[in-house]
């Protein structure tokens, strides 16, 4: 029988951060200012389905928690919602802390519960090497998965050192 032959030396890395991206609009601020100013020095390139673009954000999601409080500011219920937009997320969340029905049959006042709220996004990328790679955002840490070439992830950890959400 023939032996498994390693093509090659796949890499993830995480980064967590010292404290949780502040909030929504600080978040998709890093986010885009990374697919606006591409500070990773990626490619565009080209496949059997055609060109490609250097940067691409693959998949992002915005969790909101809204808890129903009481007199008393004890919680009596809570409401998640989950959008695949910014715009969608605060448009969620809007709504629900306006809906008088929703907070009538939960009993309680509507209060965003911030600190519960979740972000994330992944954006690939293609190296100048030929290396496509993952960076994924979330509120409380940055990973970079499926790199090979440590000069990749030097690269993103000099740039996360300058934007200082990412401490």
């Amino acid at each position: 029988m023939a032996d498994f032959v390693q093509q090659s030396n796949v890499k993830s890395a995480t980064r967590e951060l010292a404290a949780p991206i502040a909030d929504v609009a600080t978040f998709a601020g890093i986010v885009q200012g990374v697919l606006d100013t591409n500070p990773f020095g990626c490619t565009a390139y080209e496949t059997s389905s055609g060109p490609m673009p250097a940067m691409d954000k693959t998949r992002e999601g915005y969790t909101a928690r809204i808890n129903f409080e009481d007199l008393e500011a004890n919680t009596v219920g809570y409401v998640t919602a989950r959008a695949g937009t910014v715009t969608g997320f605060n448009g969620a969340k809007a709504a629900i802390l306006a809906d008088t029905d929703l907070s009538t049959a939960m009993g309680g006042d509507p209060v965003s519960d911030p600190e519960a709220e979740r972000y994330s996004a992944t954006i690939k990328c293609h190296d100048p090497t030929g290396e496509i790679y993952y960076v994924a955002f979330a509120r409380e840490e940055v990973r970079v998965t499926s790199y090979e070439a440590d000069a990749i992830l030097a690269t993103i950890e000099a740039w996360a050192d300058t934007v200082p959400a990412l401490a």
